[in-house]
């Protein structure tokens, strides 16, 4: 039996404007990680990936539902669980250019956890951080740069060595290459894959780039408009894909064979995604689904499994 190491069930988080709306980000979501697998996540922009990675490494506060780690709801931990859950889940974010503080060294950043749990001082911590650099391609000599003297590639490898300098079980990537030059997002996933191997490494991969989804993940999940529409296995996922809105991603990815790529049908959905202020009634997608009747209108879709691992969320399927 695989252990779960993540559970989530029925999460959402809400935000409450200064207008009086509420823009439901996340909706009713609910998944689970398995220890050492990678669980990607896509979408498009807007549609509540990077909310739930930050709903679950606690970032944000959840307006309702439930986040369990290792057997422990993480709403409901005391001082000291808080404070190990903190060190066990760690982020990498989005933007290498944001996330790192542009006044504090390499040594700084990286070192910094280290310091907050005490884990070790003096010449080991040093020691420690010439290790994660090396770990992650960098040079000691590094180590009292700024970030402003590295390229985005190298600033991402920081953020890497970050997170890893705490020894965590379980990390939440955030479009970790997304605003890298893609000569560098290779190399990125790549090293991420090697060091799961090594440390034996949970993943969340948040991403919009299917086909490094594809390439990463033991399983994928699809959103749209802050539900969760679409998941199984990755092989399953891109050979089988039963949702609408899944298939109309999967055939917007270019095949590299030309002959290929003219025989093969891309299917354009109609319209714009509406804001996740204004959500339709009834299924979220179908205001541009190609296959909706009335009924998509009258009732929100069960998100159940319709073969062996492979859940979706469509009366039609």
């Amino acid at each position: 039996m695989r252990t779960k190491m993540l559970e989530v069930e029925g999460l959402k988080k809400h935000f409450h404007l200064s207008g009086g709306g509420v823009l439901k980000a996340v909706d009713d979501v609910s998944f689970y990680v398995y220890e050492g697998e990678t669980l990607g996540i896509v979408g498009e922009s807007g549609c509540g990936k990077s909310t739930t990675g930050r709903a679950v490494k606690g970032i944000y506060g959840i307006t309702e539902g439930k986040v369990t780690f290792n057997g422990k709801n993480i709403t409901s931990m005391n001082k000291r669980e808080r404070k190990q859950f903190a060190r066990d889940a760690q982020m990498i974010f989005q933007d290498p250019y944001s996330s790192l503080n542009p006044r504090m060294t390499v040594g700084e950043l990286i070192g910094e956890g280290i310091d907050i749990h005490g884990l070790m001082r003096g010449k080991k911590k040093v020691k420690r951080i010439y290790e994660l650099l090396d770990l992650v391609g960098l040079n000691k000599e590094h180590i009292n740069r700024f970030p402003h003297e590295f390229s985005g590639g190298q600033r991402q490898r920081i953020g890497i060595a970050r997170a890893l300098a705490v020894d965590p079980k379980f990390i939440v990537c955030d479009e970790p290459i997304s605003a890298l030059d893609v000569s560098i997002q290779a190399q990125v996933i790549n090293l991420l894959e090697d060091l799961q191997r090594e440390f034996q490494l949970t993943y969340l991969f948040i991403a919009h780039d299917l086909s490094m989804v594809r390439h990463i993940s033991d399983r994928v999940g699809v959103m749209y408009l802050g539900k969760l529409i679409e998941m199984a296995s990755t092989e399953e996922l891109f050979t089988n894909p039963m949702h609408p809105y899944t298939k109309a991603l999967i055939s917007a990815i270019p095949v590299p064979d030309p002959i290929q790529e003219e025989k093969r049908e891309t299917i354009y959905l109609k319209g714009d995604l509406p804001s996740p202020m204004n959500v339709p009634s009834g299924c979220p997608f179908r205001n541009r689904c190609p296959i909706a009747t009335k009924e998509c209108a009258e009732e929100v879709p069960a998100f159940e499994e319709k073969t062996d691992g492979h859940r979706v969320a469509c009366i039609h399927v």
